[in-house]
């Protein structure tokens, strides 16, 4: 590429700041040249450190006094980005040296790009494949799948192709593409908010694509944990949430009725008889959240300036 687009690296840093710390370190021996980075520190306690800025001087840091969620920490750097392009990455990934210049080229190539992901791959384990795009949420199950999932990486996603589903560990979305659909949909906190994203960006008319021509390494589970109620209860709730905002008439009442009738009493009954009575707890508090709470949210009205790249110089 003759002109180097200039890639804004979003992180979102809770109460982690040895991860984020080894994150930046990834980010600054990246060999791409045109990057802004971005730290939202998101309500954590203590905050981030001043050793941390001093040491990364050329990163923005944007301390939240709350924990406003996935969606709402990440909102709070693409308001501040400059970038052509906005890329949202986890700070439990591992990014190769060269591992922008492809993703971008890529991209760039692609005039219908509405969202992306490189191949992500878990850290554990040998060679496998965490995501190599995914199959859409299913409007009576409510659930998805990623392709690629746990296979050893052979070779096989080395390639470029349409998909559902971009994941939210590693997100890139041009600038323009923000200006046209609005932010991040801050409702779901934590869980289904960029399978929402992807869906107002394809009823836009935008495709979502899988760029296996590069690739992260992503450290699974790290934030919120494996067996934790506080996800189970996320989950539960923002499936419901999602189904609700995303399907309309017979695909509606179809899966509520697989919900209620199948997916909700299997799971409760398999949380009891393995004595989590938290997680079932959790998924009883989901299921009615998800079925009763308005299914809006003010950040699904906004929309980043087109005429400023930078609102929040405040920050």
């Amino acid at each position: 590429m003759q002109h180097l687009p200039k890639v804004s690296i979003l992180t979102v840093n809770y109460n982690q700041e040895d991860m984020t710390r080894e994150f930046l370190g990834y980010v600054k021996n990246l060999t791409y040249s045109n990057i802004e980075t971005i730290v939202i520190d998101n309500g954590s306690n203590p905050s981030l450190s001043e050793k941390i800025k001093s040491d990364f001087p050329e990163v923005i840091f944007i301390i939240s006094e709350e924990n406003l969620g996935f969606a709402g920490g990440n909102n709070l750097g693409i308001h501040k980005a400059t970038g052509d392009y906005l890329l949202l990455l986890n700070n439990d990934t591992i990014l190769h040296t060269d591992f922008l210049e492809p993703l971008i080229e890529s991209a760039s190539k692609l005039k219908d790009l509405g969202m992306a992901t490189p191949k992500v791959k878990f850290f554990e384990g040998e060679n496998l494949i965490q995501y190599a795009g995914a199959t859409g949420i299913h409007p009576i199950t409510g659930r998805g799948r990623s392709i690629g999932h746990l296979e050893k990486d052979t070779g096989k996603y080395d390639t470029i192709y349409e998909t559902e589903l971009a994941h939210g560990c590693a997100l890139l979305i041009p600038r323009k593409v923000v200006e046209d659909i609005g932010i991040m949909p801050e409702i779901f906190f934590l869980y289904y908010e960029e399978h929402d994203w992807c869906q107002k960006a394809k009823r836009k008319g935008y495709k979502i694509y899988y760029l296996g021509v590069t690739e992260v390494i992503h450290k699974e589970s790290v934030t919120v944990g494996k067996a934790n109620p506080l996800k189970t209860y996320y989950l539960t709730r923002n499936r419901l949430l999602f189904m609700r905002r995303n399907n309309y008439g017979w695909r509606w009442l179809f899966g509520a009725a697989f919900f209620f009738t199948i997916s909700l009493p299997k799971n409760l009954i398999q949380k009891l008889l393995s004595l989590e009575f938290q997680h079932a707890k959790a998924i009883i508090s989901g299921a009615i959240k998800g079925l009763l709470m308005k299914k809006t949210h003010p950040s699904d009205e906004v929309f980043v300036n087109k005429n400023n790249k930078a609102l929040m110089n405040q920050l």
